[in-house]
């Protein structure tokens, strides 16, 4: 099994309320232009980059409107969704930035840029205040996450490496109780769960953030294809990212009524969680994200993940993000 996603921890918050939006987004009806609608498979997981489409695209009611029937299966991380999709149970899913590798691999297709995060850190319990700091320390780390991936980077800059500390693997959720009980000295882990850990330690030290190393290395989410339905299906696809598309730039446009469209979706999501998380993240208007895709900016994000996989041993050699974006298709 691979590693869990960044927000993998979350996914308990799906429950009756994502049945019940599957519910709500499933009826039979005709799509644009009167035809019947075509049935599509989607994932996502229950947070609110990870859902904030598919609860926009179910309130203004955008799947109708392109004619499409969607069948929406939550998910606790992306690499089960690309396990699905490698069994044809899904056509389309979502994948965090620490599953960005998958489609890398060629075990999916990417089709569109969903968010750039900024929620990672490496936090320190009091008295640790430089990475350096860190030689020989215990550090918790979700393997395989963008936790993982900022601690590397932070390593990297201070001159050290994994190996220069104590990683203790653990998943997200363990993070959060190890920290908190003082079993480990620092981890690598994101927002709002870091606010989850300061009601136990509210002095903790941050020592490094995404941005600290942006735009050189940038984390983004993305909705991601089965390679079949991708390459043999066209307009399903264009169908799929007009609905993106236009989902979206709603989210960009009021990011503060998408947090309670998808606290609606979503049914038992706090409302301030999911604000929290969307404070942490860059969410960029549909034509911006065009624009990058085809001006290279896009693939510079995902080459330098590619080359944070390759270090992690997710990937043997930096992938040319042509061989699985098709930045025109999303821009036309």
């Amino acid at each position: 099994m691979s590693p869990l996603s960044r927000r993998a921890v979350l996914a308990g918050i799906a429950g009756l309320g994502a049945t019940t939006a599957l519910a709500a987004c499933g009826d039979d009806q005709s799509g644009s232009g009167g035809s019947a609608s075509e049935p599509v498979k989607l994932g996502y997981i229950a947070d609110f980059t990870g859902a904030s489409l598919m609860a926009i695209a179910d309130d203004k009611k955008l799947w109708d409107k392109h004619g499409l029937k969607p069948d929406l299966k939550v998910f606790t991380n992306g690499p089960l969704q690309v396990q699905a999709l490698g069994a044809g149970d899904l056509d389309f899913g979502y994948l965090g930035p620490g599953a960005m590798w998958l489609p890398a691999s060629g075990k999916a297709r990417v089709i569109a840029i969903n968010s750039l995060g900024f929620a990672d850190r490496v936090i320190a319990k009091p008295g640790i205040t430089s990475v350096a700091a860190l030689k020989g320390k215990k550090v918790g780390v979700p393997e395989g996450t963008s936790g993982d991936m900022i601690v590397r980077l932070a390593l990297r800059r201070a001159g050290l490496s994994i190996d220069d500390v104590e990683k203790v693997t653990m998943d997200a959720s363990t993070v959060v109780t190890a920290f908190g009980s003082g079993q480990i000295d620092a981890a690598g882990i994101w927002y709002p769960l870091i606010g989850t850990i300061k009601k136990r330690v509210p002095d903790l030290i941050e020592l490094a953030k995404n941005e600290d190393f942006y735009p050189d290395i940038s984390f983004p989410s993305a909705y991601v294809g089965r390679n079949d339905v991708v390459t043999g299906k066209p307009e399903l696809v264009k169908k799929v990212l007009a609905v993106l598309r236009a989902a979206n730039d709603e989210r960009a446009a009021d990011v503060d009524r998408a947090v309670e469209v998808t606290a609606k979706f979503l049914k038992s999501a706090p409302v301030d969680q999911l604000r929290a998380e969307a404070t942490n993240a860059r969410f960029l208007p549909s034509a911006e994200l065009a624009a990058k895709s085809t001006d290279g900016t896009v693939a510079g994000w995902l080459t330098g993940l590619n080359g944070l996989f390759k270090d992690l041993g997710k990937l043997p050699n930096v992938v040319d993000p042509s061989a699985y974006y098709d930045a025109a298709a999303y821009a036309s």
